[in-house]
């Protein structure tokens, strides 16, 4: 039976002009995932990274934890697929006033919880590009973003042997798409499911020809072991 770990990138850099950038504590939990597989010894036969540069710096900083004999046969490959949707597209059309990121950082600074404010916000952003009514508004639509991370998952599966395993480095939206997929739960579950991923924790997914299952969901375990107080983080 094959195994498919994908793993949420590190914190990505919130509030910033570029949000494509892991932060600093971002860089940390991606070495601790890193340790966490390495004291595993684990080996991955593929390593797949969704295309954005967050899923790339944390794919390098993760791996560059084992071993080298473990990755020395391993192949990489990037499939967009598993890239996360346009979440300034999403935002933008619900709050038009935020196509200016100095607009958006100005509201964040007068906000006691910035974070807590942009969740408040996001969650109807997310509700309305997920009603389908104003689909004609998207440049991806919810159920088009449902559809390629599902067609993400199918040739990952198609493609390799029955017994390998695979690492994929990806975004908490693709992870509870495919989550969506295999529980066959409703969207609003799946965005309660979306804002509870972890950053670096991993959801492992077993297959075999023609069946995909669930094994775990969201383990960031390794940050509570081998990290600080503030190593688990989900924005």
């Amino acid at each position: 039976m094959g195994q498919i770990y994908l793993v949420r990138h590190g914190q990505a850099s919130f509030g910033s002009a570029n949000y494509d950038q892991l932060s600093p504590l971002g860089f940390e939990q991606s070495r601790l995932l890193g340790q966490w597989f390495a004291n595993s010894r684990q080996i991955f036969q593929r390593v797949v990274c969704g295309g954005m540069v967050r899923h790339r710096q944390t794919a390098d900083t993760c791996l560059s934890e084992l071993p080298k004999p473990l990755l020395a046969d391993t192949e990489w490959l990037t499939d967009p697929g598993f890239a996360e949707f346009n979440h300034v597209e999403v935002l933008v059309r619900h709050c038009p006033e935020f196509s200016s990121p100095e607009e958006f950082r100005a509201y964040a600074a007068l906000q006691p919880d910035p974070k807590h404010a942009f969740e408040h916000i996001f969650v109807a952003a997310m509700q309305r590009w997920m009603g389908g009514a104003h689909d004609g508004d998207y440049t991806e639509s919810w159920k088009a973003f449902q559809a390629r991370c599902v067609g993400a998952l199918e040739r990952l599966t198609e493609q390799g042997a029955e017994s390998e395993t695979t690492v994929v480095f990806t975004s908490g939206g693709a992870i509870s798409a495919l989550c969506q997929h295999l529980l066959d739960l409703p969207d609003h579950k799946t965005l309660e499911l979306n804002w509870s991923i972890a950053n670096c924790s991993v959801t492992r997914l077993q297959h075999r020809p023609g069946k995909t299952s669930l094994s775990y969901l969201n383990n960031f375990a390794h940050l509570e072991w081998l990290g600080e107080a503030n190593s688990v983080t989900y924005r």
